[in-house]
């Protein structure tokens, strides 16, 4: 069975202008990003001798929208480029195949738009609201607005529309030695300590990907270790203005072992960190509408970026705990990512096919399938 291919279209409310666009989900590679690109279709009675313009946006937003405390906006647009298309400035100059043929589909009144990404900006990341939340969430989030106006500064709802876009980052390559640590606790009236190890297979698991992980411990001290508990924990931080952490669990096991004095425990146990569709506070992957999400993939910023403008920054952890008069654990960093798809270049010829069949996507910006 071949695959199916989609086509986005949205429309303004007063039909000036319409978005389309072949994907929503755009990949940084570390060393490059792939380039946003599309096409807007006009109506000339509408626009009325106006100009249209495209914007790429990308916008930090920290709670809804009208919280503000102590004067601080919880709103910020980390990148902003607008360019105009019509009347157009140049000549109809595509940037891809795809792009070429939904020009030709649409006729003399479509016109091309390209953006390049910086190499600075963050992924697109979403916290999951609650199921009594309102208005907007905190996200990082990418969109791509077409409108009709006399200029840049005179935007207005009915000669406008905005297609939400993403921007993703799949599994290196590479992979680093498997994480594993090691360490002693030393107890009060006891003349030896207790010996913890804890080790994963790999560095980077894939979303719904079991993650074993090998704990070792050696107890040569006169305490008895119980309450033994395996968990995946995802970190959240905000890191634009309040610096907030958010740690959630992810997977979790909680064991009924046991390691008396001078005994060992050599155990292997294996988590399968899933998104909860009802938990508030879970970082996802950003998310579109009509459009399911996963987990929010770790974080992998470039050295010489600061971290501090990516707005959210995501990472993983596996981590054993236990009770030995007192709470002691150890805890190892890893990565949760999706991996990398084929490449599009063996997809697209069917892709084209399937387009020439006039698969176009309905006004709300949900895709129509071939």
């Amino acid at each position: 069975m071949s695959p199916k291919h989609v086509v986005f279209k949205k429309i303004s409310r007063d039909k000036s202008v319409g978005v389309y666009m072949a994907k929503r989900d755009f990949v940084d590679h570390c060393d490059f990003v792939d380039p946003v690109d599309g096409v807007v279709l006009i109506d000339p009675l509408q626009v009325k001798g106006k100009k249209v313009f495209v914007m790429l946006a990308c916008t930090f937003r920290y709670g809804r929208q009208d919280m503000n405390v102590l004067g601080v906006a919880f709103h910020r647009d980390l990148y902003l480029m607008t360019r105009q298309v019509y009347p157009p400035l140049q000549e109809r100059l595509t940037h891809s195949p795809i792009q070429g043929k939904i020009l030709h589909k649409l006729g003399d009144n479509a016109y091309p738009f390209f953006f390049e990404f910086p190499d600075n900006l963050p992924c697109s990341v979403t916290l999951q609201p609650g199921p009594s939340d309102v208005g907007k969430k905190c996200a990082v989030e990418f969109e791509v607005k077409a409108f009709c106006a006399e200029s840049q500064k005179e935007i207005t709802k009915e000669s406008s529309v905005s297609l939400s876009i993403r921007k993703i980052q799949y599994a290196p390559e590479s992979q680093a030695p498997p994480p594993s640590i090691q360490t002693t606790f030393e107890f009060l009236l006891s003349d030896k300590p207790l010996h913890l190890k804890l080790s994963l297979e790999k560095e980077t698991y894939y979303h719904g990907e079991p993650i074993r992980a090998c704990v070792e411990i050696t107890n040569s001290s006169g305490r008895n270790i119980k309450d033994i508990s395996i968990s995946i924990e995802q970190v959240t931080n905000i890191v634009l203005y309040s610096n907030d952490k958010y740690i959630k669990s992810v997977a979790k096991e909680e064991t009924s072992d046991s390691v008396p004095p001078g005994t060992i425990l050599r155990k292997e146990y294996t988590l399968r960190p899933l998104l909860d569709q009802e938990r508030r506070g879970l970082a996802l992957d950003g998310k579109l509408k009509h459009r399911d999400t996963n987990l929010a993939s770790s974080s992998i910023v470039k050295e010489e970026v600061l971290k501090e403008v990516q707005g959210i920054l995501v990472s993983y952890r596996a981590v054993v705990r236990m009770m030995a008069s007192g709470e002691v654990y150890v805890e190892v960093p890893f990565r949760l990512m999706n991996p990398k798809p084929e490449p599009a270049d063996l997809v697209f010829e069917e892709f084209k096919r399937d387009f020439l069949k006039g698969v176009i996507g309905e006004d709300d910006g949900s895709p129509t399938e071939a």
